[in-house]
């Protein structure tokens, strides 16, 4: 195990280079345990190899690269929201700063999310420090955001009975 002063230190947020595409902007979960990359057109064939590929059509990381593997596990993984699901894992080579792994992936829809790819503790532990100030990746505010705040500004006690007032 390395030490604090052999550990790259990483953001909250950094662009990683995964299967040969770059700058693609992940989160650095420290909350999460594994880690978890959008995959889209899962399939397995008969002769047990999965395929699948990097994000989707609606994304501008999408290659239309299949990728095929016999090594891959099943995993149940309990999400943030609380269900359960089955996912594949499998190993791909990823770049964070200046460090090359190989690291296993939930495969997953990340189309809702805002990161493509989530770095989970697994990846981070014995690489990498994560100083929460440091951000690689500008975020914008939701849009949203600004439209419910003016709401709240407006009448908070309007907005309170509409949003937060649930049984």
């Amino acid at each position: 195990m390395s030490t604090e002063n052999e550990l790259e230190i990483i953001g909250s947020t950094e662009y990683v280079k995964i299967a040969g595409i770059d700058m693609i902007p992940a989160k650095i979960d420290t909350g999460a345990d594994s880690s978890s990359v959008w995959a889209s057109n899962i399939k397995m064939g008969e002769d047990g190899v999965l395929s699948f590929v990097l994000f989707d059509k609606s994304s501008p990381f999408y290659t239309g690269e299949k990728i095929e593997t016999t090594d891959y596990m099943a995993k149940s993984i309990r999400s943030s929201l609380g269900n359960q699901q089955i996912r594949y894992r499998v190993k791909l080579p990823i770049i964070i700063g200046n460090k090359t792994l190989k690291t296993t992936f939930t495969l997953a829809n990340r189309a809702r999310n805002n990161f493509p790819i989530l770095i989970g503790r697994r990846t981070l532990e014995g690489n990498y420090l994560v100083d929460v100030k440091r951000s690689m990746v500008s975020r914008k505010e939701p849009a949203h955001s600004g439209r419910l705040n003016q709401e709240l500004k407006n009448n908070p006690y309007e907005f309170h009975q509409k949003y937060m007032k649930k049984g």
